[in-house]
This record gives structure tokens, C-alpha cells and sequence, in this order.
């Protein structure tokens, strides 16, 4: 998505928790799929928010046409620090989740959060009327989504492609806005 929107992008740098047990997973599948692209990987750990600006600064310095942040609790919980120095160093930054697009991030493609939250509670009425938590299946994420913020791309200077914003899965309002969030932010669901 982002050479869609990037199409000269050839660095992208990945902002994750090594602490994280499933990061470096991810590395490891995300590197082949760079490497077909066309695309190199920065790698920049954050264990901690004072890691952030040092992240972008060096991001920055060394070319990165764009940053991915990687989906993790630390990262979600300090996201709106994480946005304000994607916007100050002026780099187009994708999420592996939707909620950073709220506050200003520019795009994410992910599992849908909310609908993880609805799942696990279905898990929990279970138990609670007694099934064994080792009986229940693993289920995988079904609900992904596409999240764009229109205004943050303009003040990027960057044109979403038209087939980006009229993607579809299997939901009739596909790009929609999102509820209680500033004018110009769409998703996309699947």
C-alpha cells in the first residue's frame, strides 16, 4: 500500500518493540516481501516513548520514504506521541492499526481492534458458563481494515489512488467515516 501511495518509496523503516515476542516474526516475513518490492527495511526498536524521536530523527536522516509502526501495547498506548513525530518530520506513516489515524497517522491496515475486543468476549460468556478454556479453538482474526486520513495525506502532499478509496470486501459501505473522529478520516473495512 504504501508504493501505491509512495510509488518512489524504496526505504521503509519499521518502528517496533523488541520486546514484543511476535515482532520478530514479522521481520522475518516482512524481509522477503521488501526485498520483492523492491523495498530495503530500517529497523528501529522502541521499548520505550523517550525511543520515538531518535526513531523518526534517524528514519529521516537515512531516507525512509515511509515508516511502519508495528502493532504493540506500548506503541497503541503512546500513539498520539508517536503521530506527532511522524507529522514533524514529515513522513508518511502506515499502522498495523486503525486507532493512531484518529489523532493524525496517516493510514493503517489491520485486524479490526473492536471486533478482536467483541470475539474475546464471546470467549469469556463461555467460560463463564462453564467451558473449559483449554476445549475453545484458536480463532484468527475475519475483520480487517483499511484506514485512510484525507487530511493528513493533503498536508503530506499525497493523492490516495482512486482504487485505494473505493476498495471493497464483503461490506456494502466499504469507505465510510469513522464515528467521533476528525472530518476527512475514511475506512475501509473488509
Amino acid at each position: 500500500m504504501l508504493k501505491e501511495i509512495g510509488p518512489r518509496i524504496s526505504r521503509v523503516a519499521i518502528l517496533g518493540n523488541p520486546a514484543n515476542d511476535g515482532y520478530a516474526r514479522v521481520l522475518k516475513a516482512l524481509k522477503p516481501v521488501a526485498r520483492s518490492l523492491g523495498m530495503s527495511l530500517q529497523i528501529r526498536n522502541a521499548r520505550r516513548p523517550d525511543d520515538f524521536e531518535p526513531a523518526f530523527t534517524a528514519a529521516t536522516r537515512e531516507h525512509a520514504g515511509a515508516p511502519f509502526v508495528f502493532t504493540d501495547g506500548m506503541l497503541l498506548l503512546h500513539r498520539t506521541r508517536i503521530v506527532e513525530r511522524a507529522a514533524k518530520h514529515r513522513l508518511p506513516t502506515m499502522y498495523g492499526t486503525s486507532e493512531p489515524v484518529d489523532p493524525g497517522g496517516l493510514m493503517a491496515y489491520g485486524p479490526s481492534m473492536p471486533d478482536g475486543f467483541r470475539r474475546a468476549a464471546t470467549y469469556v460468556d463461555k467460560i463463564l458458563k462453564g467451558a473449559k478454556p483449554g476445549d475453545l479453538p484458536i480463532e484468527q482474526p475475519t475483520k480487517f481494515e483499511l484506514v485512510i486520513n484525507l487530511k493528513t495525506a493533503k498536508a503530506l502532499g499525497l493523492t490516495i489512488p482512486p482504487s485505494r478509496r473505493a476498495q471493497r470486501d464483503s461490506v456494502p459501505e466499504a469507505i465510510r467515516p469513522v464515528p467521533g473522529s476528525p472530518r476527512g478520516t475514511e475506512v475501509a473495512a473488509g
